[in-house]
């Protein structure tokens, strides 16, 4: 995955050291692009450990239009653990916020919610959503089946109205599909990008919902490709990313995905999906910035 390497290194060179909301300052760039061909592979980093499991209980997650955090800790899976509702679990950077978020459960109208409701009033996460809002989603599997060629297969999980309601706005907000000569293309776009821990992650996800959305269609998997915003390394991320430079990328071949017994994207569950051969360097701890 050169591709990624080679962004990284454009932060790193190019950079500059600019403050956030996190409170910890990043090296930044305006602007960068990640392009796969499927065909080579599953794009999961060889250089560091990605923990697939998380990336795909996490996609299921948004697929599902769930908005229970709960749900993933159930799985084992604490990405989410420490962001809540901000209508009912304000955001803040003191020990009595932190406590309060860790506490609440309900996410708010997050990507899942945008994707299968798109503009529903949003209640609370156990809420019965069904027939509410637009099904983005389903119209894009919709049309995909039906006018393939269509170029307005597009998903978004930015709604202006109720970013108030969202546990963290949407970083990668958008995605389209396209398809040429039989095969399934997904271009992403994402506002606010932390290169070493969030990006390796993004490519993952939506590699992985290429992959089942060509399953569901019937297509060939073709290329992925990913439109990125600010672009940055935080400061306490600048010796891990100079450590993953130091590997080499082509020591490990990109390993394969097999996904079993598919019948629909809507009943896949994570576990179904396998990652083949997947060899890489030891993990590299990096720390969320919050």
């Amino acid at each position: 995955m050169k591709n990624y390497l080679d962004i990284v290194q454009k932060v790193l060179s190019e950079g500059v050291l600019k403050e956030n909301r996190t409170g910890v300052s990043a090296l930044t760039i305006a602007g960068a692009m990640f392009e796969h061909n499927m065909s080579t592979g599953f794009p999961l980093l060889t250089t560091k450990a990605v923990p697939m499991r998380l990336v795909a209980a996490e996609l299921e997650f948004f697929i599902k239009g769930n908005t229970d955090k709960h749900w993933l800790s159930a799985e084992n899976n604490h990405i989410w653990d420490e962001w809540a509702n901000p209508k009912k679990a304000p955001y803040g950077h003191d020990a009595e916020s932190k406590q309060r978020m860790l506490k609440e459960r309900d996410l708010g109208a997050i990507y899942g919610f945008q994707w299968r409701h798109f503009n529903a009033e949003y209640e609370n996460f156990d809420t019965d959503y069904t027939g509410k809002g637009v099904d983005q989603l389903q119209n894009v599997i919709n049309t995909l089946k039906t006018n393939p060629n269509d170029r307005r297969m597009i998903v978004s999980a930015w709604n202006p109205l109720m970013l108030d309601q969202m546990a963290l706005p949407p970083c990668h907000y958008l995605f389209q599909i396209t398809t040429i000569n039989g095969k399934l293309n997904l271009m992403w776009n994402q506002r606010s990008v932390d290169t070493l821990l969030g990006l390796p992650f993004n490519i993952a996800s939506y590699a992985l919902l290429l992959h089942l959305l060509a399953k569901e269609s019937g297509l060939e998997e073709g290329k992925l490709i990913g439109f990125l915003g600010d672009v940055h390394i935080y400061e306490n991320h600048i010796e891990g990313a100079k450590e993953q430079l130091s590997r080499d990328p082509g020591k490990y071949p990109l390993p394969k995905l097999q996904t079993d017994n598919f019948t629909s994207i809507f009943d896949w569950k994570y576990q179904d999906t396998q990652v083949i051969d997947y060899k890489h360097y030891p993990r590299i701890k990096f720390d969320i910035a919050i």
